[in-house]
């Protein structure tokens, strides 16, 4: 498909400075004051107090340059460490191509301009100033990026889509013979895991280092069919961090010292602390036998929570209420009362 003098004159209009996004939507898991391991899930759609943010699956927002600054780096590194497929087969992709193009453009037509013709789709990216084609299947056809080649090149159409979202991206899907597997990752901005190390695996297995997860993954094959087949559901994960920034894969980068790169080293009086929370969205994908799994990442300086008595007294509290295990997995080993005496100081 070659896009038509007509479309090229929409995409070069459609495509307006990021200052014209909303700012970041707030959300603040601890409230509860309590940490527990729980699947937590929420109708897509509940208010959280963020307006239209709520609502959609796809959160857009002024902090759109960063992320995608960082799904690039990420890229150049080596793709491979960051996307990744495992019997992702064509009819798959093709399906979620399809839903990703779809959702897009229903949720943010400001932005996401599609075309239906009779040699297939055109997704038009007013953010990055990209095309992105499709032929008649939705098979992945290439794209058209207009301030010149991405390095390396797009090498799929879930590649693609996936570096128009603030969200990192999970597929997983069920098995002809009843069980399920992790077939592809689009993941950019870990949180200290790597997608090699889960792709391809079943959802129980995935879930295996999460301290306390035993009870919930006993139901493992009923959480992924109530994935595929109901909701969409919402839920919220959260930790501490020592910088903002997004992606902590366990393995740096050449050249970066692993006891920098990795963070979470506390110390009393540091005022490097973060609230890390994840929005995880969770939408069914049954025409593809697949849940689509998203993660946002978002970051609150710990600051403004000592600053709200309200948030600082929840957050202490659910602190507190760690397991040795939890504070483990979480990496706060060996950090908690540093941390808890810097929230309680004035």
């Amino acid at each position: 498909m070659v896009p038509s003098a007509k479309k090229a004159g929409r995409a070069a209009g459609h495509s307006a400075p990021p200052g014209d996004l909303p700012p970041p939507a707030d959300y603040f898991p601890p409230a509860s004051g309590r940490y527990q391991l729980w699947p937590g899930l929420h109708a897509l759609g509940t208010d959280f107090g963020n307006g239209p943010a709520d609502r959609r699956l796809f959160q857009l927002d002024s902090l759109f340059p960063r992320y995608r600054a960082a799904k690039l780096e990420a890229r150049r590194e080596c793709l491979d460490k960051y996307v990744r497929t495992h019997r992702f087969h064509v009819e798959t992709e093709a399906a979620v191509c399809r839903f990703l193009c779809r959702q897009l453009h229903e949720e943010w037509p400001r932005w996401f301009a599609l075309d239906r013709g009779p040699e297939g789709a055109a997704l038009d990216c007013g953010l990055t100033g990209e095309t992105l084609y499709f032929d008649r299947a939705w098979r992945w056809r290439g794209a058209n990026p207009a301030g010149g080649p991405v390095h390396p090149p797009y090498v799929s159409g879930w590649d693609a889509l996936g570096c128009q979202l603030q969200e990192d991206l999970a597929l997983v899907s069920l098995d002809a013979q009843g069980g399920n597997h992790v077939s592809a990752l689009h993941l950019c901005y870990p949180n200290h895991w790597a997608a090699e190390d889960k792709i391809g695996r079943d959802f129980a297995l995935i879930h295996e280092p999460v301290a306390g997860i035993a009870p919930i993954n006993r139901n493992a094959d009923r959480i992924v069919q109530a994935m595929v087949h109901k909701g969409p559901f919402v839920r919220f994960a959260w930790g501490l961090a020592t910088d903002t920034r997004l992606n902590h894969h366990p393995d740096p980068p050449p050249g970066r010292r692993p006891d920098r790169w990795r963070g979470r080293r506390f110390g009393a009086g540091d005022s490097g602390l973060y609230l890390r929370t994840e929005r995880q969205c969770i939408r069914g994908l049954p025409e593809a036998a697949s849940a689509l799994f998203t993660i946002r990442t978002y970051f609150k300086d710990c600051r403004k929570i000592k600053a709200d008595e309200t948030k600082r007294s929840a957050l202490l509290s659910a602190i507190e209420s760690m397991g040795d295990d939890s504070l483990e997995y979480k990496g706060l080993a060996g950090q908690k009362k540093k941390i808890v005496a810097w929230l309680r100081a004035d």
